[in-house]
């Protein structure tokens, strides 16, 4: 199975059950906190350019709920000096594999194509729903659409 670098919000109880489940499917996670990492520029492109910038923010983020930040109204410089500033508003979880290949966000579909995963029955096809593969990761290899 994989090694898994995840970037979570530490208590998030969405980022546990991701980290259930990849477990569960026998990866193998290195955990790290979202939220005190040390990001730049360049290492949050490698998860988010190929994403638009709408789908880079965490819509459950105060500062969106509360109307400080409104997504559809950022433009690109604008939003990274805001994830840079508030990680809170980063989407999460960022994921990277010992191959290189990132996704952010969580789409179960995606994420058992990319590296498989192991869920109840009962889980959501999407936990927190974004996924990319980004310029200077690899695009995960996936299936083609029936």
């Amino acid at each position: 199975m994989s090694r898994i670098t995840f970037y979570e919000k530490p208590g998030c109880s969405g980022n546990a059950r991701q980290k259930d489940w990849l477990r569960a499917a026998g990866h193998q996670l290195e955990v790290r906190n979202l939220l005190t990492e040390p990001w730049s520029r360049e290492r949050l492109l490698e998860f988010l350019a190929p994403l638009p910038v709408t789908a880079w923010i965490n819509r459950a983020a105060p500062a969106v709920k509360q109307g400080r930040v409104t997504p559809e109204s950022l433009e690109a410089e604008t939003a990274l000096a805001l994830l840079l500033a508030e990680p809170l508003l980063i989407r999460r979880p960022l994921m990277r594999d010992a191959q290189g290949r990132c996704m952010a966000g969580f789409d179960s579909a995606q994420v058992h194509a990319w590296i498989g995963l192991s869920l109840p029955h009962q889980a959501p096809a999407t936990s927190e729903g974004c996924i990319a593969a980004a310029d200077g990761c690899q695009a995960p290899s996936l299936p083609a659409a029936d």
